[in-house]
């Protein structure tokens, strides 16, 4: 079961709750506060996970996309755009990401959909992602960051009611 940690986030307990309810396995470390992933990457070295970045983007249409990617890969969002089939992605603004996925900058993930009541966000996922066993994310607080099977991510997914994108891995 993911361990629990005391309420820091919107959400958080409601993240927690999901996981015991489904049995998802998660391993979670405490850290400092890290805003990006070279603050990060001292950390991480003890989780066996694949880390991961995420972006959280607008369109020229005014739709909200979370993009998830190996944390080495470089964010490209012109390419990131047209492989979607997207017009043009911004940072979408540190107002509408609280707003709408209940976390600051810095602690961004997938894992903050349990937040997105509406389904107002697309997920988009690096194909490379699904390919390796565990993840790992920064469970609604960038003071923490938490590695799960990757299949146990997915079930996390489904439960949420939410589909994906993919996107071809860098070349």
């Amino acid at each position: 079961m993911g361990d629990v940690t005391t309420e820091n986030s919107p959400g958080e307990a409601a993240l927690w709750q999901l996981f015991e309810r489904l049995a998802l396995y998660s391993e979670t470390i405490h850290h400092p506060e890290v805003h990006t992933v070279e603050e990060a990457l001292p950390y991480w070295s003890k989780l066996t996970a694949q880390q991961t970045k995420n972006l959280f983007l607008k369109d020229a249409k005014g739709e909200l996309w979370l993009i998830v990617l190996p944390s080495e890969r470089r964010g490209d969002l012109k390419g990131f755009a047209a492989a979607l089939g997207a017009k043009k992605f911004s940072f979408a603004s540190a107002e509408l990401l609280e707003s709408v996925l209940g976390v600051r900058q810095g602690a961004v993930s997938p894992l903050a959909l349990v937040n997105d009541l509406e389904n107002k966000v697309r997920l988009a996922l690096d194909a490379s992602l699904l390919e390796v066993p565990r993840l790992a994310f920064h469970p609604l607080v960038n003071t923490a960051t938490t590695a799960l099977d990757t299949k146990d991510f997915l079930r996390f997914l489904n439960a949420l009611g939410r589909g994906y994108e993919t996107l071809a891995p860098a070349a």
